[in-house]
């Protein structure tokens, strides 16, 4: 069986053959390898075409018609995945040099934006991780501008516990943001 013409191992394909299948990759691999290593100069890239090429053959076996020989048709075959390669890493780069320049054009508000931010952002995790009671006196206090009296007045709780509240609070935060606290408050 190793002597078969290509158009008879193409036949025995179409059947299923994964004897023929191991033929056609031992006959072929090494010259398909060699052609894409050269033209990618990366073995890596180079093997991962062949393997594509062989996996699309194997996919397409029912319907895979060869014309003028395995020879030819692998060389096809791999040019257009090796091309298909390069225009992917010709996009990607171009990706990559685009998107350096867009973060050139941030100006320094910009950045500053995304930092204070990102520091809202932990802040508001900062004060969902306070006790319940806790994070209800802080809200009261600094979004509602109530004052301690008119919180221990709507929450049934003496002015005591409402400072106490607010302490426990104000020492959280100024643990995690220290001077910045001033700033997110």
């Amino acid at each position: 069986m190793l002597q078969l013409p290509d158009i008879e191992l193409a036949n025995l394909l179409k059947a299923d053959s994964e004897a023929v299948f191991k033929i056609i990759y031992e006959r072929y691999w090494q010259k398909l390898y060699v052609v894409a290593r050269k033209r990618l100069n990366n073995s890596m890239e180079a093997e991962e075409i062949v393997q594509d090429v062989f996996s699309n053959l194997w996919r397409r076996r029912h319907t895979f018609q060869l014309q003028k020989g395995f020879d030819n048709y692998f060389a096809v075959a791999v040019k257009f995945e090796v091309l298909n390669r390069m225009a992917k890493h010709a996009r990607q780069s171009q990706f990559e040099k685009d998107a350096a320049v867009n973060l050139k054009d941030f100006d320094e508000t910009t950045l500053q934006l995304l930092d204070y931010n990102e520091l809202q952002r932990r802040f508001a995790i900062t004060l969902s991780e306070l006790p319940e009671k806790c994070r209800l006196v802080f809200q009261l206090q600094h979004y509602d501008g109530k004052t301690q009296k008119q919180i221990a007045d709507e929450m049934d709780i003496s002015v005591k516990t409402v400072e106490a509240h607010l302490s426990k609070a104000r020492k959280k935060l100024r643990d995690e943001f220290g001077n910045l606290l001033g700033l997110l408050l």
